[in-house]
């Protein structure tokens, strides 16, 4: 039998996911959870206001009891609820995104879209009802996932490619044209707010809709 993989508590890494004023909210927060039996060995980066963002693919720690969060300042407890936005499981991820769509916290942001370019479907649908603001025109919310979107270009495009991709392979026949599919309808919204924010148009990684080909 092979031995049980060791338990490594993932403090530098995670520490680099957040800003640096957020670094000892992330120590805490680590302190407060079980430890993370599988640290991920993957990542991607962002850049949120000018300071770049390593964020772990994967956070596989159990989730803290309710006495335990309850124990956690807000601050920490957002820490927390973007942690497991990263979790193995599905039904875990969107409990927990739920928890952060209406936060004005520029480092939610990033947490949020990855969301958006992964295969669950009802996540991408539970990040559209939290985010109803991101239709609103000069809305704070808009602002904000447009400058998000503004500074981190290629991060977007993998997004708008990774959604595309789940689509074809699991969601086509429920959707057969990209233009009603849940996932393509939230891209369009988050484009719009990138073009919002910087007053130009936005470059396209998904099939075109009726409404980009009239235009």
């Amino acid at each position: 039998m092979e031995p049980a993989p060791l338990a490594v508590r993932p403090d530098t890494t995670w520490s680099a996911a957040f800003p640096t004023r957020l670094t000892g909210d992330v120590a805490r927060v680590l302190e407060a959870v079980p430890p993370d039996r599988y640290p991920a060995n993957q990542s991607f980066t962002v850049d949120v206001r000018g300071e770049v963002l390593v964020v772990p693919q994967r956070f596989n720690a159990d989730e803290p009891g309710p006495a335990a969060l309850q124990a956690l300042t807000p601050s920490e407890r957002l820490v927390l609820h973007c942690l497991y936005t990263r979790h193995g499981d599905g039904h875990v991820r969107q409990q927990h995104v739920e928890q952060i769509l209406t936060s004005d916290e520029p480092c939610v942001v990033p947490f949020v879209i990855r969301l958006v370019g992964e295969y669950v479907l009802e996540i991408v649908e539970a990040i559209d009802r939290g985010l109803p603001a991101l239709a609103t025109p000069d809305s704070p919310q808009r602002r904000l996932y447009g400058e998000f979107i503004a500074s981190n270009p290629a991060f977007f495009a993998r997004t708008e490619r990774r959604v595309v991709s789940y689509w074809s392979c699991y969601y086509r026949r429920r959707h057969p044209s990209f233009d009603t599919y849940p996932g393509g309808l939230l891209l369009a919204t988050l484009r719009a707010c990138a073009e919002e924010q910087t007053g130009r148009r936005w470059p396209h990684h998904t099939p075109l809709t009726r409404s980009s080909r009239a235009g």
